[in-house]
């Protein structure tokens, strides 16, 4: 791609080249050596992939390549499977798999674009043998693969990646019990114990206490290890092995963001409230300054070895795109303001976290009320579970997590509160499907359908930070029964400005834009922004279209529905969501059921499983952007 270096160069991405894995493969080396070796190259290679992707999680792919690189080189055979479960290190293996010619090597430049590297890992790249989704599922799904071998008479041993925090995921210990009984010494599972979580220190979270005691009470044979030492894996798994009849489990005390100094945990102050490298790309100084340290550690081994420093490939930085006219709307931000408002108004007012609170905007809830929030960790069912009993006490409990994962696991929880007839709010942001560098299992697009049908549960989104505010009052001080709050994460540009006497009328939404050849139906900032721009489009072919903000996602106000489409020979709904159960195949069915069936119906929507890439690369591929809904409406007008 570029020049070949031995230097970091200023204002320049650097990667290991695939000819420097091969030379270090063929050094004369003891493999504790080369282990720690390929995982440094590795890491430069996370870094170079994150730093151009823009985006991915640093600390969890440092904090475990001595691991995989030691599975991948000394430990597995051809029958054996690894895969991560904690998926926020599918950086890191991608770097070192590539490395080692598993995976196509110029994919490392695609991370997180469109048919490219997923952000998580995904069954479409051949080195995942499946899919990360809601954390907890790794071991159960190994105990999946294990029964397949043995029904298909498969030899090899499955070997699975937890993170810490992901051990306050139920369904990690409901898989212990059977895989002890089994007897599946043929498993194993590695404990990536980084002591950090998303928002802090574990303990400080959710504390595990003992973990080899309640492992070992579950009937697994359990070693323990220092897991950035390939030394002291090898000999933890020689432990192991040496144990029949039990499934195994290595607790590798690792260090977040291990291999660089200042991104490593162990580095900042132990009453730090956020560790800084868990997800984002660094700025291209602090690359830098990683980038030198890494290099420094592999010419160090290199140079030990009697070998040549290492060589680097350059590569362009990503073009930064220039900043907006007018400052993107925070809508996250927003809420957060409104919600503090409320609190100081409700004494009963209380709310939940799932290990969040950054980007649930709870940060400053938390500051201001200490006494009234509660950090349940990565354990959304128990955390809506105890929302219920709050409710049921009296309390009035704001429940929040990303809508991905607040509208799946929980919902026989969410389900069971709303039979006892209480109130809750439940808040989930990261709504859509953007972002999708993260890739599906974070782009919450079947919220809607999931939560629809939960009797008496409302279910909102806000397109602006005024209707952000008027939509928390609401839920806060107007409705009658639970509340689902869905809000979009990403800072948004908004075209429109709502009506200055506008006010949240149930069922109803607002015209932002008067048209008299077409009505467009959307809702939240991502969609309705690609809508107002399409319309644009078509004002320039001389088509006007008008588009109406509506924010209720499961209950429209029928009248108002039909003295808006009065006139028009064209609707258009577009949904940030699944066809099935979204938004707009709930409004035809209104339509149809009030009789007004004599315009032609468009239904824009999520089709597929979301793909990942950029904003633009997700919105084109799902007919989602605005040239794309220009083409739709054009093609229906011409019928």
């Amino acid at each position: 791609m570029g020049d070949l270096i031995t230097s970091p160069v200023n204002g320049v991405l650097s990667f290991v080249p695939k000819f420097e894995y091969d030379r270090v493969r063929k050094l004369e080396l003891d493999e504790s050596t080369r282990v720690s070796l390929l995982a440094t190259l590795s890491r430069i290679n996370a870094l170079y992939m994150i730093s151009k992707a823009g985006s991915g999680h640093i600390g969890s792919s440092f904090s475990c390549l001595e691991v995989a690189t030691w599975l991948k080189v000394a430990e597995m055979g051809s029958d054996d499977i690894f895969f991560s479960s904690k998926g926020h290190d599918a950086p890191g293996h991608y770097a070192l798999l590539s490395g080692l010619g598993e995976l196509d090597f110029p994919l490392i430049h695609t991370l997180r674009r469109y048919k490219g590297l997923p952000g998580h890992p995904d069954v479409s790249i051949p080195v995942c043998p499946t899919n990360t989704g809601s954390l907890g599922m790794g071991i159960s799904k190994a105990k999946g693969m294990l029964f397949g071998k043995k029904q298909l008479g498969k030899d090899g041993r499955v070997f699975v990646m937890t993170g810490d925090g992901e051990l306050q995921e139920g369904q990690i210990w409901e898989s212990l019990v059977s895989a002890a009984n089994h007897k599946l010494d043929n498993l194993y599972v590695v404990v990536d114990h980084n002591k950090l979580q998303s928002d802090a220190f574990v303990s400080k979270t959710s504390d595990l206490g003992d973990l080899d005691a309640k492992f070992a009470s579950f009937g697994w044979a359990v070693a323990r290890c220092d897991g950035n030492n390939p030394a002291a894996i090898a000999a933890a798994f020689s432990e192991l092995k040496a144990v029949s009849g039990k499934p195994k489990i290595l607790i590798a005390d690792t260090v977040k963001g291990c291999g660089v100094s200042f991104m490593e945990h162990t580095s900042m102050d132990s009453d730090v409230e956020m560790y800084t490298f868990h997800s984002g790309a660094p700025q291209l100084e602090v690359y830098l300054k990683g980038l030198q340290e890494l290099l420094a550690t592999a010419n160090a081994l290199l140079t030990g070895a009697g070998a040549p420093v290492l060589t680097l490939e350059t590569s362009e930085t990503n073009e930064a795109k220039p900043a907006p006219a007018t400052p993107p709307q925070k809508l996250v931000e927003a809420y957060s303001k409104a919600l503090i408002e409320c609190a100081e108004q409700k004494p009963e007012l209380v709310a939940l976290d799932a290990d969040l609170v950054l980007d649930t905007g709870l940060i400053p809830f938390r500051e201001k009320f200490p006494e009234r929030f509660l950090e349940c960790g990565i354990a959304e069912m128990d955390m809506v579970s105890q929302a219920g009993g709050m409710a049921l006490q009296g309390l009035l409990p704001v429940v929040h997590s990303f809508a991905c994962f607040l509208s799946t696991r929980p919902n026989e929880q969410i389900y069971n509160n709303a039979t006892e007839h209480t109130r809750i709010i439940y808040a989930g942001s990261l709504a859509g499907i953007l972002p999708g560098g993260p890739g599906h299992s974070h782009q919450a697009v079947r919220d809607i359908a999931s939560l629809s049908g939960i009797p008496g549960l409302e279910l909102i989104q806000p397109c602006c930070n005024e209707e952000v505010a008027q939509t928390v009052k609401y839920a806060v001080n107007d409705a009658e029964k639970s509340t689902y709050i869905r809000l979009a994460s990403l800072p948004s540009e908004i075209p429109w400005t709502l009506p200055a006497d506008y006010k949240l009328v149930k069922g109803q939404g607002t015209v932002l834009r008067e048209g008299t050849d077409v009505v467009i139906f959307a809702y939240g900032p991502v969609l309705l922004a690609q809508a107002w721009e399409a319309a644009d489009l078509l004002a320039a072919e001389g088509v006007q279209a008008k588009i109406i903000n509506l924010p209720w996602l499961n209950q429209v106000d029928a009248a108002w529905l039909v003295d808006q489409v009065h006139g028009f020979e064209t609707v258009v709904f577009i949904d940030d969501h699944y066809r099935q159960g979204g938004q707009g195949e709930f409004m035809m069915s209104q339509l149809q059921q009030a009789g007004h069936v004599q315009a032609t119906m468009l239904h824009l929507a999520v089709d597929g499983v979301p793909v990942c890439g950029t904003h633009e690369q997700v919105l084109n591929a799902h007919g989602l952007s605005a040239e794309k809904i220009l083409q739709s409406i054009k093609e229906t007008l011409k019928k």
